[in-house]
């Protein structure tokens, strides 16, 4: 796309970037965008073909999460995006001019400066042999972005408290630190350069829960201070879903659908998406139990001679199916009926989180605590006359069990077996002291 170049001030060279991103037809600006992308490792007979015709849009300020199982495409689309990996077909596009292929040395340093990445693993990504100063400091370095060294301290200074690190970590090397820690590190590097586009792989997977939700939390400050944009890469539906704006789904190098977080919640289309988010924990060990998961089965599909693409079925709403698939797919969108994506036993009603709440206050679980009855009390009783009378026992248990007197049921089996083990003991001890007596 043609654009005025400007002459930037401080470095007096020319750039290649516009001020402001294109505009599409919703008057979004397109801050990046995958056009039919193939990325392929290997050559001839060996070749892989990691990713597949990718195609979707990052606006400007938004959060865009990709996500897919481990070895489905994401960092290789990440690292696409830094120039990393190289497009064996099809254009990666940022503020609408081409940044994949070759390009010119001086629009290859303006990509670097305005698309940062925070890595996967700190402890890997960041030298042992340099001081937290020099690693956060080596972008601005590289790009002479300070005055002079009082201002290079101050932004510094600056970024690292931002992060909630202290200024005296400065003189500090990665080792030191704990995996949370060297994650802020990492986040301080790429947010001191002040990228418009940050490329977030798997920032949190490594981290402890409580970590996660702060690192998150920093992710956002900086969006909502700067307006950066995160293209953020996970493989937990359950994280993005309340991070992000619009969530690409990806399987093993294709992209099968793309929508706004609630709109993909709300109505998966695709059996994939569908299956992800059935493996969504739910936090509640009843509801859990009775989880029925969906599986994905690839050979459902038949693209032997209609074959798919990514197609938008409406409410900004795309997903990957032949003519058939989209046809269905756009009919079950225009229903407006949330699609089910999590069948709890018993229960036929979809399991989003409105209606997990309802069943449980409805008590509709079968075999829950919920349903217990009134002298289902568990008694201590039950469990002494079961060891004595194991036989009995064990009938009045399953007696308990099927009219769902679950804790009685529990203490007479319990007694039960517990007596049934003494009395095998006792005779076994009989048997030998009678084995010795006799020789």
């Amino acid at each position: 796309m043609e654009h005025k170049e400007k002459i930037t001030a401080k470095e007096g060279r020319v750039s290649h970037l516009p001020e402001k991103a294109p505009v599409d037809a919703s008057g979004k600006e397109v801050l990046l965008s995958l056009k039919n992308v193939d990325i392929t490792f290997g050559k001839g007979d060996n070749a892989v073909r990691a990713v597949k015709n990718a195609s979707f849009d990052i606006y400007k300020g938004e959060t865009f999460s990709l996500v897919g199982e481990s070895g489905s495409g994401k960092t290789t689309i990440g690292r696409a995006v830094i120039r990393v990996n190289p497009c064996a077909a099809g254009e990666i596009y940022y503020k609408g001019v081409r940044i994949s292929g070759k390009i010119p040395h001086s629009l290859d340093r303006e990509v670097i400066r305005n698309i940062q990445m925070v890595f996967q693993d700190p402890a890997a990504s960041q030298n042992e042999r340099a001081t937290v100063d020099y690693i956060i400091s080596e972008g601005l370095y590289n790009f002479h972005l300070f005055e002079n060294e009082a201002d290079r301290v101050k932004k510094v200074e600056d970024i690292i408290q931002e992060v909630g690190l202290l200024p005296e970590h400065l003189t500090r090397y990665p080792h030191e630190f704990s995996g949370g820690q060297r994650q802020r590190i990492g986040l301080a590097r790429a947010m001191v350069m002040d990228p418009e586009l940050v490329v977030a792989d798997e920032p949190i997977s490594a981290l402890d829960v409580s970590i996660r939700a702060q690192v998150l939390n920093l992710l956002k400050k900086f969006q909502r201070e700067r307006g950066t944009t995160y293209l953020f890469i996970a493989h937990d539906l359950s994280i993005v879903r309340f991070i992000s704006d619009r969530i690409g789904v990806i399987y093993k190098g294709d992209i099968v659908e793309v929508a706004t977080a609630e709109e993909l919640f709300d109505f998966p289309m695709h059996p994939y998406t569908r299956s992800l988010i059935s493996a969504i924990p739910i936090p509640d060990p009843n509801l859990e139990k009775h989880k029925v998961l969906f599986s994905y089965d690839p050979s459902q599909h038949d693209y032997s001679e209609d074959k798919p693409e990514l197609t938008d079925i409406g409410h900004g709403h795309f997903v990957f199916g032949n003519k058939k698939e989209i046809e269905e797919y756009k009919r079950l969108r225009e229903k407006g009926t949330p699609i089910k994506s999590v069948t709890i036993a018993g229960v036929n009603a979809p399991a989003d989180a409105k209606t997990v709440e309802k069943q449980l206050e409805e008590k509709k679980i079968e075999g829950s605590i919920l349903d217990t009855p009134l002298h289902d009390t568990g008694s201590f009783w039950l469990a002494f006359l079961s060891f004595f009378l194991a036989i009995p026992g064990l009938i009045a248990g399953a007696i308990f069990k099927k009219h769902n007197y679950i804790r009685n049921y529990k203490k007479c089996k319990k007694g039960a077996i517990a007596g049934l083990i003494t009395t095998a003991a006792i005779i076994v001890l009989f048997g030998l002291m009678l084995i010795i007596s006799i020789l």
